[in-house]
């Protein structure tokens, strides 16, 4: 039997929607801890393409509750999303942090939790401060990247989100913010505060209007 707690899961629910859930932490090229939730990247790439090439799936439904993790890996599982023909439709449980940002905005309308939480942070390598600065750029090229790819899938513009990495005020010892439920949907990042039933009928919604296009 598969160890659900090393993987995302896509699972099938009533009326063609599938499921998919990211959890813990998004692993990229490098196995983390034995003991570790993680979602595995290279396993839901090819269930997304499935998905995609399945003419009996109408929709898609992803929840979210991650710490983040790889930022090459969470950003192919984002624009992956974001390519699908389907209509796809995003909630954040808990925690959709770091990487778990432009995961959540991938999809074609987000919900979030009023409990939930998301970390808005700079691009780090290994938590070090990087010296050398062909390093430095290269970091700051991949922030860019989803900085970009955040504001163009969400409602928030690139200089907000940058200003929000940057804060010195909020995070202890670290820069960053930490927004809570509403205050994610004010900033523009999330389209609604509302919980797995506004998330299912949304989507219903989405894929009525395909159908009917």
């Amino acid at each position: 039997m598969e160890d659900m707690t090393k993987t995302g899961n896509v699972t099938q629910l009533p009326s063609c929607i599938q499921l998919l859930t990211i959890i813990g932490e998004v692993e990229g090229h490098e196995a983390l801890p034995e003991r570790s939730k993680t979602t595995k990247y290279e396993q839901i790439l090819p269930r997304l393409a499935m998905v995609q090439d399945d003419p009996d799936i109408q929709g898609i439904l992803i929840l979210l509750n991650t710490v983040g993790g790889d930022v090459e890996a969470g950003l192919a599982i984002a624009e992956m999303i974001a390519s699908l023909s389907k209509p796809t439709v995003s909630l954040v449980l808990g925690g959709g942090h770091s990487i778990g940002v432009p995961l959540a905005v991938s999809a074609d309308y987000s919900f979030i939790v009023p409990s939930a939480t998301m970390v808005i942070h700079p691009v780090r390598s290994n938590g070090t401060f990087i010296g050398v600065a062909q390093s430095y750029r290269n970091i700051e090229k991949t922030q860019d990247r989803i900085t970009r790819f955040v504001s163009e899938h969400s409602g928030i513009s690139q200089e907000r989100l940058e200003e929000l990495m940057l804060d010195t005020h909020m995070l202890v010892k670290d820069v960053g913010t930490m927004l809570e439920g509403e205050e994610a949907v004010k900033e523009g990042l999330i389209n609604e505060v509302g919980g797995i039933e506004k998330a299912l009928l949304k989507l219903h919604e989405l894929i009525a209007e395909k159908t009917n296009s």
